[in-house]
């Protein structure tokens, strides 16, 4: 009796079809042949690239914990629990976050989470004099490092919260975490506060604070900042970042080479996205004294 199946990819094989569908069934698989099965319907074009990266961005997030992503403590950007309005806010417009951790004497102290939107009914003169931090602050949300970030997204979920502060096995401030930090291992890149234009490479925020996207060409950017980086052996900065570093470096993580600092703004587990660059100017000569 002749056989109507789809045909299989080799001699006694079977279509990769039918070898997802056993993959994807209760019996036990290999997460590595999974993923490899995901890979080859994308070269097929069963599925596209997007769709590919996201399934393997969802696989993924079920192995990270919370340490993996996590915004180091030293690297949070904080607003200070007796802090004035007026200092708050060149703080606020600065980092162009939406949210920011309170802190009372050190940031093991976080007092609870300021929404930068909560500041707009002080925004005239007689909601300045009222302003009591006190009264907008909301509560805390602590997680531990271990938090597996497929849960800690249920979580984020249940509770609407869209920050938690992690601590370590001591109770202090290891760092901070976003929902979207970890919706961006699934989905890749999200645009926030600190996107811009899709034709821009390069934001300028101030004399000495640049946003500058990884895909920047090293000619562009050599051009615009007048540094000397070589483009032989990578095509942009942040295959040269890459390099200096010497791993795929995570959010937070900084260097100074080139004559500029740079900080990894916004990273995943497969490249970088955003940077941060600070051209250090060049120290001044000793005048001499005739």
């Amino acid at each position: 009796m002749s056989d109507d199946r789809p045909s299989s990819n080799g001699p006694g094989g079977r279509s990769w079809l039918e070898r997802l569908g056993q993959a994807l069934s209760g019996e036990p698989r290999d997460r590595d042949e999974l993923t490899e099965l995901l890979r080859d319907a994308q070269h097929r074009g069963l599925i596209d690239a997007d769709a590919e990266a996201m399934i393997e961005g969802v696989l993924q997030v079920t192995e990270m914990q919370v340490r993996d992503i996590m915004i180091p403590r030293a690297q949070m950007t904080v607003v200070e629990r007796d802090a004035a309005l007026d200092s708050i806010l060149p703080i606020i417009i600065e980092s162009g976050y939406s949210r920011f951790p309170v802190i009372g004497e050190s940031r093991d102290e976080v007092v609870g989470i300021l929404l930068a939107k909560d500041l707009l009914r002080y925004a005239n003169e007689s909601g300045r004099r009222s302003f009591n931090i006190r009264e907008v602050l909301r509560p805390v949300s602590y997680i531990p490092e271990s938090k597996r970030l497929n849960v800690l997204l249920k979580d984020f979920r249940a509770s609407r919260n869209h920050i938690a502060i992690v601590v370590d096995e001591y109770g202090g401030v290891a760092g901070l975490v976003t929902i979207e930090d970890v919706l961006e291992q699934i989905v890749g890149e999200i645009d926030d506060e600190h996107d811009f234009e899709e034709d821009t490479s390069i934001l300028k925020y101030s004399e000495s604070r640049y946003l500058v996207k990884a895909l920047t060409d090293i000619e562009d950017f050599n051009e615009h900042f007048g540094s000397r980086f070589s483009d032989e052996e990578f095509d942009t900065i942040g295959g040269v970042l890459m390099n200096a570093f010497g791993h795929l470096p995570k959010r937070g993580e900084s260097i100074e080479f080139g004559g500029m600092r740079f900080q990894i703004l916004r990273a995943d587990s497969r490249r970088i996205h955003l940077i941060q660059v600070n051209p250090k100017p060049e120290p001044r000569q000793k005048e001499t004294v005739s």
